[in-house]
């Protein structure tokens, strides 16, 4: 059984802590927040009897395997340095650091330590991306040449997660990490980036609209695009669309979840909508099932000794496409990211 510790009871690592107990092989002894109250409330609901306002205390007093820190970019870097010390293995929320030079001093730490870090970076988890990604890696549509991939919607964000209204920074950092982290699973990785963005309400901070151009170093070209000003009806959020070309026919992951592929065999059309886990609430329940799937990937890595999928390496990669989104948005500019 690896022992696990919670850093962070807020919002979203409930959803972690619903996903922890339903796999096996893998428990959560101890929490830890800031706040002693909230984090002997996700205690209580969740049968844990170890509670820690103090990270660091913890890490040394708990016999643990890894922890799950589900805390604001701003602590990961102490908090990954101080499991890496401790001799644990990581997994991280997203994003996973606040400027490149944090980022990568956090993989060094780990991999020095001779330990696992993998980012919590889901999206690419849930079963409709999934499902997408394997039809074609499998060669549905033939060699893809253009995708789109894009998440719109007007659902406030904001009352579950006040902070995001506060930062300087909003989509890209947010959200726009995501679906960047799905371009780059369907698509490989980016020689080039350009970028532009939006503020539509007046009442946040950071920009609540994103569009960026993709250059893939596989041929592909990609665009992301991203808003939390869309108003529609139907309301699509959480679930990300997809449309793809390829040389031998297209792929489309549609609102509602519905898979359409068609090629020179005619249309093929699935329902690959994800299923509503007993803890799972509407429409949330595909990014619910993602965070099972993503903590199950890396409970399986640990005992295999392998690298997971999201690997702080890997998301490298990823964090340096949303630093340079900004620095493109910023000066109008398409980015090469050799130098990222």
């Amino acid at each position: 059984m690896l022992k696990g510790a919670l850093i962070g009871c807020g919002f979203f690592a409930q959803n972690q802590m619903h996903a922890w107990q339903m796999i096996d092989g893998a428990r959560i002894v101890a929490v830890c927040d800031r706040d002693r109250d909230r984090a002997a409330r996700t205690a209580a609901a969740f049968g844990v009897t170890r509670i820690h306002d103090d990270a660091l205390r913890m890490m040394a007093t708990e016999e643990l395997d890894f922890v799950d820190i589900a805390t604001t970019v701003g602590s990961h870097r102490m908090l990954v340095q101080a499991a890496a010390d401790a001799g644990l293995h990581v997994i991280c929320q997203k994003p996973f650091a606040e400027t490149m030079e944090d980022a990568r001093a956090m993989v060094a730490a780990v991999q020095g330590a001779g330990r696992t870090l993998m980012v919590h970076e889901n999206f690419r988890w849930q079963s409709a991306i999934r499902a997408a990604i394997a039809a074609l890696r499998g060669g549905a549509i033939g060699r893809p040449f253009f995708g789109r991939v894009s998440f719109r919607s007007g659902y406030d964000v904001f009352s579950g997660q006040p902070y995001l209204a506060t930062d300087p920074r909003f989509i890209i950092q947010d959200l726009g990490i995501h679906i960047l982290d799905v371009a780059r699973a369907l698509f490989g990785d980016v020689d080039r980036i350009s970028a532009s963005t939006q503020r539509i309400n007046p009442a946040i901070r950071g920009e609540d609209v994103a569009t960026m151009m993709l250059d893939h170093r596989g041929g592909v070209t990609s665009v992301v695009d991203c808003s939390y000003a869309t108003r529609r009806s139907p309301e699509t959020f959480p679930q990300t669309l997809l449309e793809i070309d390829g040389d031998r026919g297209t792929l489309r992951l549609d609102a509602g979840y519905r898979l359409v592929i068609q090629n020179a065999g005619g249309e093929d059309i699935r329902d690959v909508a994800p299923p509503l886990l007993p803890w799972a609430e509407r429409p949330w329940h595909n990014i619910q099932e993602s965070v099972h799937l993503i903590q199950a990937h890396f409970i399986d890595c640990l005992r295999a000794g392998a690298q997971p999928e999201t690997s702080g390496h890997d998301n490298l990669k990823t964090l340096a496409l949303v630093e340079a989104a900004y620095a493109s948005a910023r000066d109008g500019t398409r980015i090469d990211m050799a130098g990222w």
